[in-house]
């Protein structure tokens, strides 16, 4: 078995990212020496990292072989896929590669970050664009998606071809954008696919997603149901189509169009830049839209998912200028991301409680989701007749059905694997070669550390139980404060007690120990946690600030 993993002359696949996950996707292939990366992206922190806003995939090991690295390919513009690229494409030092509304998003994240001059971006034609890396032809396929230029990349190697899905669904009526016909897709299987490496993100879903034609009769339809009243609708900013569709029932229904969220302001200047949305409505500004009658100003605010900063949740709490009042009607057209439910229920209540109407898609055909239900990946299976499959984009259980899927309709090889396991895809069967680390890195205020760094570490243990300072002068007696412990009124009687506690420990050291700066810090700390421990029963952590003729020691 190889050590250094390096690709001789064959086909690896390896995820840093994305597989075992939603979210996050860094995607690697390898062959004859060189490396392709496809997609670098981000995800957003939850309870699990406190104080942090972004996680990363560790490219520790594609770093250590950048030399070998020929290029970044990024398959289209939601942040899972290119978040990550202001704080490793300078470090890489590759071209990316994007398509131009995608290339676009990118450009401005690079100055924003100062980094415009010092990363190379190429703008491929969106419509089967192709170039070439080495040993690598890549050409972009329009597939549709949840946003613009969502696409598929047939990768040509000396192997045989893979065709990576990125994020995907069929849809017969997707307003922005022509996909890849069946034709085509057909016309790629019948030449031959080597590996299919693809999006499982809603294999459990027994249904098609859903066409955003469909979306907009069911939005027209339900605004229409509000006459009279305010409606404010909350999507993805991202969601191009989406904001078409808006655009469409605003004329239809006599509502001029107010736009709240800076993400939704940049997606709309991208996306008229790049000639989308040309013919949507000319927007009214706060002010105007709160003078009009109510029923004659349609809202597009972002803060669907409950984020506490965004327009919507600060609407809910009344501290907005755009206001709602009792009868009037929020619209959430768009999907409840797993481990956003209790920010949205809170959200959701606030406007309850406040008597404004809500409407989501499981009443009304308001939303479709981006990714394919299982009906879609047995057509695409169908079309492209792969040797191999791969499910990524998803977790260990989302994979683990897809590759199900796949061999119950024929694909003669499905393998699953997970972030850090590098895989040969060809010559010969697929098989798993090893596995390198892969980790997770954080953005902490300015900083990237590693997530199971000692910052977080402590940082969550505080966040658990508390943390207790005991601070010895030079005569080494303790004074003592502690933060996060349940002790309001009995907390005088515990440093006292606590003080006392540390000033016995010290003086029980023998020997050697009496002066061992080592051995008074360990001292102090176990007494001063064991008093914590019997006064509120949890276990905090405790730091010990030592005299400076000591702290040295330590």
């Amino acid at each position: 078995m190889k050590k250094n993993y390096q690709p001789e002359d064959e086909l690896l696949f390896l995820a840093l990212g994305g597989s075992g996950e939603i979210g996050m996707n860094v995607n690697l292939y390898g062959c004859q020496g060189k490396w392709l990366m496809v997609d670098l992206g981000m995800t957003f922190s939850g309870n699990e990292y406190p104080g942090v806003d972004l996680v990363f995939a560790d490219i520790e090991f594609i770093e250590d072989r950048r030399k070998d690295l020929l290029g970044i390919v990024l398959t289209h513009a939601h942040e899972d896929h290119i978040g990550a690229v202001p704080y490793f494409a300078e470090e890489l030092g590759v071209p990316l590669y994007a398509t131009p509304f995608t290339a676009d998003l990118v450009r401005r994240k690079l100055a924003e970050a100062g980094l415009e001059k010092q990363v190379e971006l190429n703008v491929i034609p969106h419509d089967h664009g192709t170039f070439d890396l080495g040993p690598f032809t890549v050409e972009y396929l329009p597939l549709a998606h949840s946003i613009a230029e969502g696409h598929a990349l047939l990768i040509e190697t000396p192997f045989g071809r893979v065709f990576h899905t990125g994020d995907w669904k069929l849809d017969e009526d997707p307003i922005i954008g022509e996909p890849t016909t069946e034709e085509e897709l057909r016309s790629i299987g019948e030449d031959g696919v080597l590996a299919l490496v693809c999006d499982s993100t809603n294999v459990f879903n027994p249904e098609p997603s859903g066409s955003e034609g469909a979306v907009y009769r069911g939005l027209l339809d339900e605004v229409r149901k509000h006459e009279g009243k305010r409606v404010l609708v909350t999507t993805f900013a991202s969601n191009v189509a989406r904001l078409h569709t808006l655009g469409a029932v605003a004329r239809e229904t006599g509502r001029q169009v107010c736009v709240a969220g800076r993400s939704l302001d940049r997606i709309l200047e991208v996306a008229q830049d790049n000639d989308y949305l040309l013919d949507f409505p000319k927007t009214v500004d706060f002010d105007t839209a709160m003078r009009l009658p109510r029923g004659d100003v349609l809202i597009i605010a972002t803060g669907g998912q409950g984020e506490p900063r965004a327009a919507l949740a600060r609407i809910a709490e009344d501290n907005h200028p755009l206001e709602l009042t009792r009868g009037d009607v929020v619209l959430f057209s768009s999907r409840q991301i797993p481990g956003n439910e209790i920010a949205i229920g809170r959200m959701q209540n606030a406007l309850a409680d406040r008597g404004i109407e809500m409407v989501t898609d499981r009443q009304n055909m308001i939303h479709v989701s981006g990714h394919p239900g299982r009906p879609e990946l047995e057509a695409l299976y169908e079309w492209l007749q792969p040797e191999i499959l791969v499910p990524v984009h998803g977790e260990m259980r989302h994979m683990r059905e897809q590759a199900r899927l796949g061999r119950d309709r024929g694909i003669a090889h499905n393998l699953v694997q997970r972030n850090g396991e590098i895989v040969r895809l060809a010559p010969g069967d697929p098989q798993k070669l090893g596995e390198i680390r892969a980790d997770r890195l954080l953005l902490d205020g300015d900083l990237i550390v590693p997530a199971d760094g000692e910052a977080i570490t402590m940082r969550r243990r505080m966040a658990l139980n508390g943390l207790v300072i005991v601070a010895l002068d030079n005569r080494l007696t303790p004074q003592i404060d502690a933060i996060g412990l349940p002790l309001d009124e009995d907390f005088d009687e515990f440093v006292t007690e606590a003080e006392s506690d540390v000033t016995d420990a010290i003086a029980k050291l023998r020997g050697k120990d009496r002066n061992d700066a080592n051995s008074i810090h360990e001292a102090a700390r176990l007494a001063a946690r064991r008093a914590a421990v019997r006064w509120s029963g949890k276990k905090p952590q405790v730091k010990v600030l030592m005299p400076r003729h000591l702290a040295k020691e330590v």
